[in-house]
């Protein structure tokens, strides 16, 4: 099984080890994991922004170096929405379309792809998981709690055998942040408020960690902490469960 490792621009930027934890934990799984080092961004704060036309250099970059791979794994449900809804290419349309069938977010691919239900691990923190928009009502990684349907989430679901995990049961257990890409530059107030209310729940419920699976929302909300100088850390779920593998 070859994976190509598409690493969101931010998180190479910012949070490296982010993106070291998701190779490791893949290389852990049995995988054959390649990280093509011309990728780029995906054309998300384009899209984003209104200006999809502008993102055709994007999506040949991203073609180029992601086309030989069986599968592409990002730790990043809107990334891999991004590419999932908008890559095309008019000169190679069809292969464009392949390859938005082989784009996964990383605990999609665990639970769907290699069939892993459970990873052993040990992480004895109080947790709270925020879910992101993008990975929960586009990708279908867990149940949007409006709905009157059984619940499921893949990530929780991953989290479930990490001994000394305690995962809180939030109050609002699927609000957005208020991060939103572009949104929180845009309309900043709005954003920030809806990020002060998100990491309150958390609160709440005496977290010492939040995690998900999306580093821009975690970033959103770790901006939020540190101003108030707060003591709950931020963490991608790839770093939680990569520590728990040997």
């Amino acid at each position: 099984m070859k994976v190509g490792l598409f690493i969101p621009c931010y998180v190479d930027q910012f949070y490296p080890k982010v993106g070291i934890a998701t190779y490791e934990l893949l290389i852990k799984l049995g995988c054959d994991v390649r990280f093509p080092m011309k990728q780029t961004c995906c054309g998300q704060p384009m899209a984003n922004s209104g200006y999809q036309h502008l993102t055709k250099g994007c999506d040949a970059n991203f073609i180029a170096n992601f086309s030989e791979f069986d599968y592409i794994v990002c730790p990043s449900g809107s990334c891999v929405l991004h590419v999932k809804d908008h890559l095309h290419d008019e000169k190679q349309e069809d292969l464009a379309a392949a390859m938005r069938k082989k784009v996964f977010e990383l605990t999609e691919f665990i639970t769907d792809v290699l069939k892993v239900d459970h990873i052993e691990g040990n992480f004895p923190h109080k947790v709270g998981m925020h879910v992101s928009c993008h990975g929960q009502r586009g990708l279908k990684l867990s149940q949007m709690t409006e709905l009157n349907a059984p619940f499921f989430s893949k990530p929780e679901q991953l989290l479930s055998n990490i001994k000394g995990l305690d995962l809180v049961a939030l109050t609002r257990k699927d609000e957005c942040c208020g991060f939103g890409g572009t949104f929180c530059v845009t309309e900043e107030a709005v954003s920030v408020k809806m990020g002060q209310d998100r990491i309150r729940d958390h609160e709440k419920h005496d977290v010492d960690y939040i995690t998900g699976g999306d580093m821009s929302c975690l970033m959103h909300l770790e901006g939020i902490l540190k101003r108030q100088k707060s003591n709950i850390k931020t963490i991608h779920i790839a770093e939680i469960l990569n520590s728990g593998i040997k």
